[in-house]
């Protein structure tokens, strides 16, 4: 089926001239219309212009000239990253309707490498949760089991690429946005390090942990992907300017040879709450590295257990900042017949936000508040630095650390709503490289009793993109576990 191909192998069927970029974008729309009832992944469909872009890819693979290296591929677009002339709403009403006048960088280097946007898919509302719950939308299914969630916030773009509705998926991880979506979907995720793909275009949540990152179908497409979507951006200030190697062509190189890879497993990361079945297939696949000819050992990360709390000291900070621009005055919601201008501010945001915004960005602005600074947000910056110093002590003496990506498979919807403590304690294994800056990527590598995916983490240090992608890929060439696909939801609607 056209819907199952990875863009590697569906870009060498359209150079050769076996495939249309047309068709293979109409079966991606058809899967779109036969599966999104069920799933609820896409907020805005854009068939037209994506038939039109087909079309235009068409003509240049066949006159051979203008052909990227995604050139007539169907990718699906995050709603939280901007895209010219198509609505782009955060998943909040208070962004209903916004409709942007350009494009983010990433969108951008999408469309020049030929991708066809086929639309924006559903996330948590402004990237704020971790299982896709928190949309004003509507909650977004797992395709392996439609009465669990997803994983958040990037559960749109998750859902969509494990159902065969995009060939991949663009997202965004600030906590583990990205990754935890992938474990639950049974497909790979990667965050890159802070600073090297642009943020500029994206939606704000919390500026110093946002990454923007592909989701895919195997390891090879998601270093295709970055290979788009990295570089220096001069209009985003965080962006890092250095070269951007060959991510392609790095995977092929293996764990093993005169300088094996040194695979470091924390100790921290498996203690008590793992769900034994992760923790047995996340040990499994460091057994298959070592088969590979990786060396492991086991290493230490001292203060992994208060990333979870300098996170929701962090990141709610941050956002308390960031979403102060919804007003009501410059673009988005306006409360109608507001008596004064506090009323219409109040108002605007009463009705615009979700309740899963408003608690962080009032847990923020109580941290930065006078008298609560120093005792909150000044020592959270401190664990910070804290949590980043030990993963240096651990890449001293090791080219990658591996680790589950979540303590458990993907719960059940509605199973953790009314708790957010147990809800912010699905990140616990993931907040770390975030607040550390560093790439991940998450690859399948078993499933649990139930038939549900689980994930396999592999963090490298700073700008090791090329690392992670190589011993990811060395995983997956000795596993099957990534070409498993969930059951088909076609037809289907959402159980009650």
């Amino acid at each position: 089926m056209l819907n199952d191909l990875t863009i590697a192998t569906a870009a060498k069927r359209l150079r050769r001239g076996e495939l249309s970029a047309v068709d293979l974008t109409r079966a991606a729309l058809d899967r779109i219309a036969a599966t999104d009832l069920a799933l609820n992944a896409f907020l805005t469909v854009t068939a037209d212009a994506a038939l039109a872009a087909a079309a235009a890819a068409d003509a240049a693979l066949k006159r051979g000239v203008g052909v990227g290296p995604l050139t007539g591929i169907p990718i699906a677009i995050k709603d939280v990253i901007a895209t010219k002339g198509v609505r782009t709403t955060a998943a909040s009403k208070i962004l209903d309707g916004f409709v942007p006048s350009y494009d983010a960088t990433v969108t951008s280097r999408l469309k020049d490498a030929g991708a066809v946007i086929v639309g924006k898919v559903n996330c948590d509302e402004f990237a704020m949760g971790s299982s896709n719950e928190n949309s004003a939308y509507g909650v977004t299914r797992n395709p392996w089991d439609l009465a669990r969630v997803p994983g958040g916030s990037s559960g749109g773009s998750a859902a969509s690429v494990a159902a065969g509705q995009a060939l991949a998926a663009l997202g965004t991880d600030t906590g583990g946005s990205i990754r935890l979506p992938a474990a639950y979907t049974g497909i790979v995720g990667l965050k890159p390090t802070y600073g090297r793909v642009s943020r500029f275009g994206v939606i704000a949540y919390a500026s110093s942990l946002d990454q923007v990152g592909p989701l895919a179908r195997d390891v090879t497409d998601a270093a295709l992907l970055l290979g788009v979507l990295a570089g220096h951006d001069p209009r985003d200030s965080t962006s890092v300017d250095r070269p951007v190697p060959d991510y392609a062509a790095a995977i092929a190189g293996g764990v093993a040879g005169a300088h094996s890879l040194r695979v470091a497993l924390p100790r921290e990361y498996f203690g008590a709450g793992l769900q034994p079945e992760v923790e047995r297939a996340v040990r499994a696949a460091a057994d298959v590295l070592r088969d590979a000819g990786a060396v492991l050992h086991e290493a230490s990360l001292p203060h992994t257990e208060y990333g979870v709390a300098c996170y929701y000291v962090l990141a709610p900070a941050e956002a308390s900042s960031n979403l102060a621009r919804y007003d009501g005055i410059r673009y988005g919601l306006r409360a109608p017949s507001a008596a004064s201008l506090l009323d219409l501010y109040r108002d605007t945001r009463e009705a615009g936000f979700g309740r899963e915004v408003k608690r962080r960005i009032m847990l923020g602005t109580y941290v930065l508040s006078s008298g609560y600074y120093d005792a909150y947000y000044l020592k959270a910056q401190k664990v910070r630095t804290l949590i980043r110093r030990d993963f240096e002590r651990v890449f001293a003496d090791a080219d990658v650390i591996v680790t589950p990506v979540a303590p458990t498979t993907a719960f059940r919807i509605g199973e953790k709503a009314t708790d957010p403590l147990a809800m912010y304690l699905s990140d616990v294994l993931t907040i770390g490289v975030n607040l550390a800056g560093l790439p991940a990527i998450v690859a399948p590598c078993g499933r649990d009793a139930s038939g549900l995916p689980i994930g396999l983490q592999i963090v490298g240090p700073p700008f090791g993109e090329e690392i992670v992608l190589r011993a990811a890929r060395a995983f997956e060439a000795a596993t099957d576990w990534h070409a498993l696909r969930p059951p088909d939801v076609a037809g289907r609607e959402a159980p009650p």
